[in-house]
């Protein structure tokens, strides 16, 4: 059975559901990578708290400050970054920091905000991170790709699937993600010749916050991330530009 091999691995908005379980399931894994870094908004903040105790327990997860809406603290926490891994790359970048507006009515204001976190975000974290990701291929004795070797995994949702959408509701949020899965298309047609893939990834119906907002989920987060690992460990260059379920099935644009 393949496993995921990363060794370096950045996660965003990793203080809580989706984003806290993966820090943590890397940390407890057995092929845990050398270096976890888990950033959020406000690593301080008392919502950061259980993100804190985690990285009291494994010495390697790094707790990083970044908010995805501010360039100034991406461009830190790249900085913070690159010198911690010493002159190595960063082999897997999940976009995870994601925010879900429920409104009778949208606005200029939630569709504004919602884009904002939902798509500039992950985009001005690939580009101040892609020097990194480019220095873990260039270096990995791996041919073709994989998110052992340098990988950007876009967390989506099945609501961005023009397709599968039934229920206008959440607009900004639906259109939101329809937008950051043609993004993660476009960076994939970008950086092949980088040999670095680039996936959207619906992680099903989830019990977190944002999951439990909408209805009564069907997912747990740990099995819901553990079934994404399995799947992202089983990635190559066939699969780069597609848009896939946490067990690794296609899901239509």
């Amino acid at each position: 059975m393949e496993v995921l091999n990363a060794r370096s691995i950045l996660v965003t908005g990793s203080n809580r559901g989706i984003g806290l379980e993966l820090i943590r399931q890397l940390a407890e894994g057995r092929n845990q990578p050398e270096w976890i870094f888990a950033t959020c908004r406000d690593p301080d903040g008392p919502r950061a708290q259980e993100l804190r105790n985690l990285a009291a327990k494994h010495q390697g997860v790094k707790i990083i400050q970044l908010d995805t809406t501010d360039l100034s603290s991406v461009k830190a926490a790249a900085a913070t970054v690159t010198e911690e891994l010493k002159g190595t790359g960063l082999n897997l970048l999940v976009n995870n920091a994601g925010i879900l507006m429920l409104n009778t009515q949208e606005t200029q204001k939630t569709m504004s905000e919602t884009y904002e976190t939902n798509v500039i975000g992950p985009m001005i974290v690939i580009q101040e991170f892609l020097p990194l990701l480019k220095k873990a291929s260039q270096e990995s004795p791996h041919k073709g790709m994989s998110c052992s070797k340098a990988a950007i995994v876009n967390m989506s949702s099945i609501g961005g699937s023009i397709t599968r959408v039934n229920i206008p509701k959440a607009v900004s949020y639906l259109c939101s993600k329809a937008a950051l899965n043609m993004l993660t298309k476009c960076q994939s047609l970008e950086f092949v010749k980088d040999e670095i893939l680039c996936i959207a990834v619906h992680p099903g119906w989830v019990e977190t916050d944002m999951g439990k907002s909408v209805g009564q989920p069907q997912l747990t987060v740990e099995f819901s991330v553990k079934e994404i690992l399995n799947t992202l460990a089983h990635l190559s260059e066939k699969d780069s530009g597609t848009f896939v379920d946490w067990e690794g099935k296609i899901v239509p644009w």
